[in-house]
């Protein structure tokens, strides 16, 4: 089983770099109220408030300060407080750097957030000084760390920004420091690099460069706008998707957009999901209507339409179904967290002696789906329920049976997978696929649930063997995670320049002349298969008719990130051949037309 990253080394790396992150500030800003300093993902932060306003400069200083202290090789132990009241009294006379009676309010409050009975622990930096005087460095914390600072060597502080205490706009606003750290300094410069690398990605940045997509705020915060490039790119895998589904057996269903708020509280999403419902309407009689946060309750209507025989299953319904989640403006990123986007989604109904072999059919789809895109680095996360938590609907035995279930089938599929308690659906564990991209980072796209519950909320039947009803068992699944999401990804995986086959334009036709545009506008209609026989070549084409000089109109198409460019011009015309240019591989020469459409057949098969 994968390690989880809360586990691994990085993380107490981190976990203490953040410490000594804090203990710098103190030392060079007495006063410094310290309140939170966790690891993240790709670094840590920690929320303070200082006597003087940070600026992005001081981080240099700040920076310094950790790198001379990491030197010292101060050892850090964990401090274990007897009871409440030690814990207190460690925070108010103990500490000698940064947690005075003036300056502890945050760390009050943290421990008064410790429930009763919980193990309280503290972080103790310790060091003597040449003098023989004995340094302490005390942060309330429960781990985990290194062993010393000295193992703290390779960081970078990254930016500033303002965060609310506690994430309530209510509470007053600290000051978030970002930094990041690695055991060497190779990883260090490595991740810098992608992070220069992000930026020349950005699908934000792509995404208007090559006209894909766009927002307007007279349409609103999180709703894409798709441009004719960007919709071609989203019906290039909407064609791949459903072709794969229907090899599989999947039946196509349309849904609405809107549904009456009682099917969302029969299914239990008003209790569970509200907080991410846009606001409800209400029409003239009354009845209350929400826009779709999920399309899984329209499929459940459907299967429940008629009655079901133990030889109709499995039932497997797909949909590419635009859902609407109200995200916060502050989480909305371009296109990879929208709060309108449409989903590969599909709703699997099956016996019980049929889960597991339908389980492993969506877990191979999954893999199909990411050969077919490049996408080779992944790992699997089983999204677990969280005993301490209450969001959770149905009967202890359903979860056991349907986490049971995930884990067989990964085990006989041989597939590694880690465990992350809590991130299950409400409704039931899941197998997420989180994606590792070109630079390193962390995606996590298609997701696979199994679901007893939703079944038994609806009274789902089909009629057994033995003549009597039965209850069915649910399989959620989306392969892409949602269009959006997936196209974000594959922007910033390929920097724009998309394999052959996705690329909304294949081949570019440069006619040098005004002369020579009928003909390239004739060959375009050629390789895009009009009136062709069936089988013939089909590329998507454009013809770049301006009167430009023909070498900006090959930047341009470059730039553009068109995968193929034919130059076309009087010799090309009398001879039967075209002149060929490659994205990557520049001028390919004259060639006659077939090698040309082979090699394009050749390229399209990849």
């Amino acid at each position: 089983m994968a390690e989880r990253y809360e586990d691994s080394y990085l993380y107490k790396l981190r976990h203490s770099a953040a410490h000594l992150m804090a203990q710098a500030l103190t030392e060079l800003y007495p006063g410094v109220k310290l309140s939170i300093g966790p690891p993240i993902e790709n670094g840590f932060y920690y929320d303070v408030e200082p006597p003087q306003t940070l600026k992005e400069e001081d981080l240099e200083k700040i920076e310094k300060k950790m790198k001379e202290l990491s030197k010292l090789d101060q050892r850090i132990e964990k401090l274990e407080a007897k009871d409440r009241a030690d814990a207190k009294r460690i925070i108010l006379e103990e500490t000698t750097l940064g947690h005075g009676p003036e300056n502890a309010e945050y760390k009050l409050q943290l421990l008064d957030a410790i429930p009763d009975g919980e193990p309280i622990s503290f972080f103790d930096q310790q060091r003597t000084d040449r003098e023989g005087t004995k340094h302490r460095f005390i942060d309330l914390c429960r781990g985990p760390h290194v062993e010393t600072t000295k193992e703290i060597k390779h960081f970078k502080l990254m930016s500033l920004a303002g965060a609310y205490w506690r994430g309530d706009v209510k509470n007053k606003q600290l000051t978030r420091i970002y930094g990041t750290a690695f055991p060497s300094q190779e990883e260090l410069d490595l991740h810098l690099h992608n992070l220069e690398e992000a930026k020349r990605r950005d699908h934000r940045v792509l995404g208007r460069e090559l006209h894909l997509f766009m927002f307007s705020p007279r349409v609103g915060t999180g709703l894409p706008l798709w441009l004719p490039k960007g919709a071609i790119l989203r019906d290039t895998l909407t064609d791949f998707m459903k072709s794969e589904q229907l090899r599989r057996g999947y039946l196509p269903v349309v849904t609405p957009h809107i549904a009456n708020i009682k099917l969302y509280e029969k299914s239990g999403h008003i209790l569970t999901f509200r907080e991410k419902m846009f606001p409800f309407m209400e029409d003239e009689e009354k009845e209350t209507f929400i826009l779709k946060p999920m399309n899984c309750p329209f499929h459940i209507e459907i299967y429940q339409s008629q009655m079901r025989s133990y030889r109709d299953l499995p039932v497997r319904y797909a949909e590419f179904g635009t859902v609407y989640r109200y995200e916060q403006s502050g989480e909305v990123a371009g296109i990879l967290r929208a709060r309108g986007f449409t989903q590969d989604d599909a709703h699997l109904f099956v016996r019980p002696d049929q889960l597991l072999d339908e389980f492993i059919g969506v877990v191979d789809l999954m893999q199909a789906v990411l050969k077919k895109l490049g996408l080779h680095n992944f790992r699997l996360r089983l999204g677990t329920k969280d005993p301490q938590s209450d969001k959770y609907v149905g009967h202890e035995e359903n979860w056991t049976a349907s986490t049971k279930a995930i884990e067989q089938a990964c085990q006989q599929m041989k597939m590694d997978y880690e465990i992350s308690p809590g991130d299950a659906a409400f409704y039931g564990p899941k197998l997420d696929v989180i994606i590792k991209d070109a630079l390193g980072r962390d995606w996590q796209m298609g997701t696979v649930q199994v679901d007893y519950n939703l079944p038994e909320r609806f009274d789902l039947e089909y009629i057994a063997e033995d003549g009597k009803p039965h209850r069915p068992i649910m399989i959620h699944r989306a392969p892409f995670g949602s269009l959006e999401r997936m196209i974000g990804l594959l922007t910033e995986q390929y920097a724009g320049a998309f394999p052959f086959w996705l690329s909304p334009v294949q081949v570019a036709i440069l006619p040098i002349a005004d002369r020579h545009v009928d003909a390239a506008n004739e060959l375009a209609s050629t390789l895009k298969g009009y009136d062709q026989p069936a089988g013939a070549m089909k590329l998507r084409v454009e013809v770049d008719d301006r009167r430009e000089t023909l070498g900006k109109k090959i930047r341009e198409n470059q730039l553009q990130k068109v995968p193929y460019m034919i130059v076309l011009g009087d010799r090309d015309i009398e001879n039967g051949t075209v002149g060929a240019r490659s994205r990557e591989d520049g001028d390919l020469g004259a060639m006659p037309l077939e090698e040309f459409v082979r090699r394009m057949k050749e390229e399209m098969s990849k």
